[in-house]
């Protein structure tokens, strides 16, 4: 089954209100596993809409409208509808009535134009609002559906969820189902080399590379029929996948790297300590978004200055003077001194700017180094950008690093 989405409102073309209606409907008629292929925002005049939806209407199985059906004379929806389809207006008694308690029940007077949302397109199945005064409705024309919904986007979802959904449900035969691959330490672009053979050969399921701040995520979607099992073929595509890209992928369906390093933590039953520099205990923080982090998270450390890292975490002042506070013997100074108490330590050290880089240490040089008693590894990151996009790289990066440490350790 296709639908298309039309958004209905010059508001809304000139960006005074942010179109959430279309985003929401895409994201439920998708997990309908009915295809969206096109989205259009028309504004309140009446030959444009016409010409839109009769165009929607040519390409699609359904069309859901969105705004346009309230009592002012830019509410134009129902009435584009019935003209384009040759079909009269017709005042509906039940929604009148619905309408004049409405306004008795608060001492209100009910002005005329309150009835235009009582006037639906003839043969049109009326859907009351329970969230407002303008019913939606459905009309059906040559096998294909007409859905017009209000605008207020409380209204639109609560419509959709109890009556459009499961109108829509009785007309698709297919379910869809999606599995997201999240990706550390490659590039879109990368990823999408990568695994170029499986995009170019993909029918069902399907894989979509999308970019997100710091790592990319890959969602492969599956259609079958309702009833049918999807999982076989998300499996081979995500087999597949992962044969490819290996231990870049770091979670599927997870909400975020520090769940799975806290979860990772927690069944090792290691405990952690860890020192921040540049990060200023963002590392930290992060883990602790985890419940039951207590169990492995041992001490968080902000060492900044060079005499913090001295005291407190016994970094030798020859290290400081020789290579300086950002540096990968400095940073392996500051996870050793946490060993004492810990079975794992984890440091971060870098230039997060704007100021304080040089030609041999620009901005954005960050190390991080993470292990045990028997050995740290230290890995040099050059990040780019804003203060605090280097810091949320550099605090996503070392958490991955302390992943492929978990990862290794089995």
């Amino acid at each position: 089954m296709v639908c298309e989405i039309l958004s209905v409102g010059t508001e809304l073309l000139l960006g005074q209100i942010l179109n959430t209606n279309a985003q929401y409907l895409a994201v439920q008629l998708s997990l309908m596993g009915i295809d969206v292929y096109y989205q259009t925002t028309v504004g309140d005049n009446a030959a444009r809409l016409s010409e839109t939806l009769m165009r929607a209407l040519s390409r699609s199985d359904a069309v859901i409208l969105t705004g346009g059906i309230g009592p002012t004379q830019d509410d134009i929806t129902k009435e584009v509808v019935a003209s384009a389809l040759g079909l009269p207006m017709e005042d509906h008694e039940p929604t009148i009535r619905r309408l004049e308690a409405f306004y008795a029940r608060r001492g209100w007077a009910m002005t005329p134009n309150n009835l235009r949302q009582a006037a639906f397109p003839r043969g049109a199945v009326i859907l009351e609002n329970a969230n407002g005064t303008a019913p939606a409705c459905i009309v059906e024309t040559g096998g294909k559906a007409i859905v017009v919904l209000p605008g207020p986007p409380n209204e639109m979802q609560s419509l959709f969820e109890t009556q459009v959904k499961p109108y829509l449900e009785t007309k698709s035969e297919s379910a869809i189902a999606s599995r997201v691959l999240r990706i550390i330490g490659m590039g879109e672009s990368s990823v999408e080399h990568a695994i170029r053979e499986i995009i170019d050969s993909q029918t069902n399921p399907t894989v979509a590379p999308y970019a997100t701040f710091g790592e990319v995520t890959l969602r492969i979607t599956a259609k079958c029929r309702k009833g049918e099992d999807p999982a076989p073929l998300l499996d081979g595509t995500e087999s597949r996948i992962r044969s490819i890209l290996g231990e870049y992928v770091y979670a599927v369906d997870a909400p975020g790297m520090e769940h799975v390093v806290a979860g990772m933590l927690m069944r090792s039953n290691k405990r952690l300590a860890v020192a921040e520099s540049c990060t200023g205990g963002m590392v930290a923080s992060a883990l602790v978004k985890v419940p039951g982090i207590s169990a492995a998270l041992t001490e968080g450390v902000v060492a900044y200055s060079d005499e913090a890292k001295v005291r407190r975490l016994g970094v030798r002042r020859e290290t400081l003077e020789k290579f300086g506070a950002v540096s990968a013997e400095t940073a392996k100074e500051m996870a050793a001194g946490l060993l004492g108490g810990a079975d794992v330590a984890l440091s971060v050290t870098g230039i997060a700017g704007p100021g304080g880089g040089s030609g041999d240490k620009p901005v954005g040089l960050v190390f991080v180094a993470v292990g045990d008693r028997d050995g740290l590894e230290v890995k040099r990151f050059n990040f780019w950008g804003a203060r605090e996009r280097i810091r949320t790289l550099t605090t996503l990066n070392a958490l991955n690093m302390l992943r492929l440490y978990l990862q290794k350790e089995g």
